[in-house]
């Protein structure tokens, strides 16, 4: 038989080319985009809740404005204001007085959750006595100082006079009343840094611990060099949360002495809140540059500690 020419001869079946069929957009990306879905309702709600209320902040401290009628822009008297106000001064003399005396919360923390890390007899109602300030409100911290240090029948003055110590109105006079506050204060915010540290404890490597001893590590040595530095994390959130609790203390001074006497115990986040809301004449616009003024503070600190732990971890 002829063989049949070129151009009419049977041509073989294609052969599937071989390989993975190619993936669509999303099966391509979603490890990369599967976590900002998750983070995303946060983002929107710390964007909306935070952020646009601080632009905001710094849009409404250019405006005189009484928070019902029409607002005034005037640009920046409000901060040439504030930079003539003996009131402002002192609240901001207060808030460095907070900041200094409050972070004592930090060691003090740290000693009682070394101590509670111990196996102690009766460690369980050690325990509950110094979580106890922690659950409490500050209200409630608030008026049990204020009775602790009430002149006619508080504690502190029964106590000095065992002592032939006259009485001392502690929260009635100028120069001790914003330390007597710091002290309530103190109470629940080392609770808090307790806590903090006690979580910390228990992620603590037990074979560098073993390490530290066989090179006879102990006492301070073990816990400089090998403790403390396993503590990063939780010294870094004790620092930050105490340094904003003590720029934005109001509730204790609020409860214990509305800013007096004589306006002695001011802070900033307070004396916003008379020159906004009280009874000095609804001034929105200047609490507002008040509160400008104390996030930029905040933000200083905060801004200084991220980078300093972002600097460790690269160093690592």
């Amino acid at each position: 038989m002829a063989p049949l020419p070129p151009s009419t001869a049977p041509r073989p079946a294609a052969i599937p080319a071989s390989g993975p069929a190619p993936r669509g957009w999303w099966r391509r990306n979603q490890i990369a985009i599967t976590p900002w879905l998750f983070l995303a309702p946060g983002i929107l709600f710390f964007a909306i809740y935070v952020l646009i209320p601080v632009f905001q902040s710094f849009n409404v401290s250019l405006y005189e404005w009484d928070g019902l009628g029409e607002a005034e822009y005037v640009g920046l008297a409000n901060y040439e204001e504030m930079y003539w106000d003996d009131a402002f001064y002192t609240s901001l003399r207060n808030n460095v007085i907070w900041l200094v005396l409050y972070l004592l919360a930090i060691p003090m923390g740290l000693a009682i959750a070394l101590f509670l890390n111990q196996t102690v007899t009766g460690i369980r109602i050690y325990k509950s006595l110094f979580f106890f300030p922690f659950v409490i409100s500050q209200v409630v911290v608030g008026l049990v100082f204020s009775w602790f240090y009430d002149p006619s029948f508080g504690l502190l003055n029964v106590m000095l006079g065992w002592f032939g110590a006259g009485p001392i109105n502690v929260l009635g006079d100028e120069r001790w009343v914003t330390y007597g506050i710091i002290a309530a204060g103190l109470w629940p915010q080392t609770a808090y840094c307790m806590i903090l540290y006690l979580t910390g404890l228990n992620a603590v490597d037990p074979e560098q611990i073993e390490a530290g001893r066989l090179d006879n590590a102990k006492g301070f040595r073990m816990l400089w060099h090998i403790i403390l530095p396993q503590l990063r994390p939780a010294t870094f959130i004790a620092f930050v949360v105490t340094i904003i609790g003590a720029l934005r203390s109001f509730d204790l001074i609020s409860i214990m002495t509305a800013g007096g006497p004589f306006g002695e115990s001011r802070v900033l986040s307070f004396y916003m809140f008379e020159v906004a809301l009280s009874e000095y004449g609804f001034r929105m616009g200047y609490g507002a540059a008040i509160a400008v003024v104390l996030f930029l503070i905040m933000l200083v600190f905060i801004t200084y500690f991220l980078w300093s732990m972002y600097r460790e971890e690269r160093g690592r």
